[in-house]
């Protein structure tokens, strides 16, 4: 076979073809791979799974050495541009882009899905004053798993498809709401005559006004930030949740371990390091001797290199035009001078050029949320309510897969064998 790979294994002699497809071989074939059949096959070692496909999927391409984005074939450069965050869900979630009569009934279904059980409510305002928004919308997502019991039915495509609905629709409000809580404000009910967007900053900022009236270039951004993080292809919370979806678990807990990941400082919390870098840094002329920092192993710079990208974020290009709109409106954010400058010598020093350490989506996010009055511990919060749609796209393929199984990765065990086990009052005497 032409498509295949031969591997030698010197502990026998023999030989193995092991077919290719789609630029992968089968971790199943390298386990038929052993020095006798009384021993163990062949596994792989991959922490991090930095090199092992888990699955197939057509969500979102990514070609990080080109800097690509796509979700569902479409450039995320047109999406931002030319879309808005309830089609590009629509999109993740069915696979093609929706008529005028789908997207009508799509965005009716979410509207009128919005208001939580008042016992939602009431599980919020149990917790502490000063409990983190990401704590509160994790258990509280996880919560509604005990209101929708019909949502372990996951067999059934017209139940997943309420559940989905449900999701998404209600993810504003448990954040809007769980950002109220901090502040000890009264938490604010949905306005289904706003935009989901719309509809989110009102249960954020409202008070006594009959109604809340938000600039329509600020909804534009947070739409657009919602778009450029509803999917990024198998991350750290993307497999939580496939992971704990491969149980056949409701996808409200499926969706709760995603958000547990994304509460991760390594995943989720980048922007808010970008913030503290940059205050620490504190004026332009202080960049030079941080930069040196950085080059000594002394100081780490933030918001710069991906895991997948080794070229610009295309996130990054987009979401700075979003914050030239946003400070246009409340005007501008002091550190937004130290972050341009800070990006302009990184992206001409040969010492970063060489590395590909290019701006990502978090380097300007924390940005704008600070200029929309986020409180850092609440930028989590906004990352989930974008990446829900993905989150449900990913479960959605999951569970149709048939060649998925409940997830079980191997492991190679270092411990102790064979002990002989001495009864406590033997050992004590």
């Amino acid at each position: 076979m032409t498509d295949s790979l031969t591997v030698r294994d010197n502990r026998t002699g023999q030989e193995y073809d092991l077919p290719i497809t789609d630029g992968t071989i089968k971790a199943a074939d390298l386990g038929k791979i052993r020095p006798s059949d009384d021993t163990p096959g062949l596994a792989v070692y991959d922490p991090g799974f930095v090199n092992t496909a888990s699955c197939r999927s057509a969500v979102t391409f990514i070609d990080g050495d080109q800097g690509i984005l796509e979700y569902r074939g479409y450039p995320i450069e047109q999406l931002a541009e030319k879309s808005s965050f309830l089609e590009v869900a629509y999109l993740l979630i069915h696979g093609s882009l929706p008529s005028k009569a789908e997207y009508d009934a799509w965005v009716h279904e979410i509207t009128y899905h919005t208001f939580v059980h008042e016992n939602v409510k009431s599980f919020m305002q149990g917790f502490r004053y000063d409990a983190h928004p990401m704590g509160m919308l994790m258990a509280s997502v996880g919560a509604l798993s005990t209101f929708y019991p019909d949502a372990r039915n996951i067999s059934d495509a017209e139940n997943r498809h309420m559940q989905i609905v449900r999701m998404i629709a209600k993810m504003p409000t448990l954040g809007a709401w769980s950002f109220r809580h901090a502040q000890g404000k009264p938490y604010v009910y949905p306005d289904n005559d706003l935009g989901y967007t719309a509809n989110f900053l009102s249960m954020l900022f409202k008070m006594s006004e009959s109604k809340y009236d938000a600039d329509p270039r600020l909804v534009h951004a947070l739409d657009v930030l919602f778009i450029l993080h509803a999917d990024h292809e198998q991350n750290c919370s993307t497999n939580a949740v496939r992971s704990v979806g491969s149980s056949q678990v409701d996808p409200y807990s499926a969706v709760a371990a995603g958000v547990a990941a994304l509460y991760g400082p390594l995943h989720g919390g980048a922007n808010e390091a970008v913030l503290r870098m940059l205050r620490r840094i504190g004026t332009k002329e202080n960049i030079p001797d941080f930069i040196k920092g950085v080059k000594d192993g002394n100081e780490r710079l933030m918001g710069f290199g991906h895991r997948v990208y080794k070229n610009y974020d295309p996130r990054a290009k987009i979401i700075k035009q979003a914050a030239d709109d946003v400070f246009e409106v409340v005007g501008v954010n002091p550190l937004l001078e130290i972050a341009l400058e800070l990006e302009k010598i990184a992206l001409e020093d040969e010492y970063f050029v060489s590395r590909k350490l290019y701006p990502n989506v978090d380097f300007y996010s924390g940005l704008i949320y600070e200029a929309l009055q986020f409180p850092p511990e609440m930028f989590t919060v906004l990352f989930a309510i974008g990446r829900t749609p993905g989150w449900l796209a990913q479960w959605l393929e999951l569970v149709q897969d048939k060649e998925q199984k409940i997830a079980r990765p191997k492991q190679i065990y270092t411990g102790e064998r064979g002990l002989t086990f001495v009864p406590a009052a033997e050992r004590w005497s």
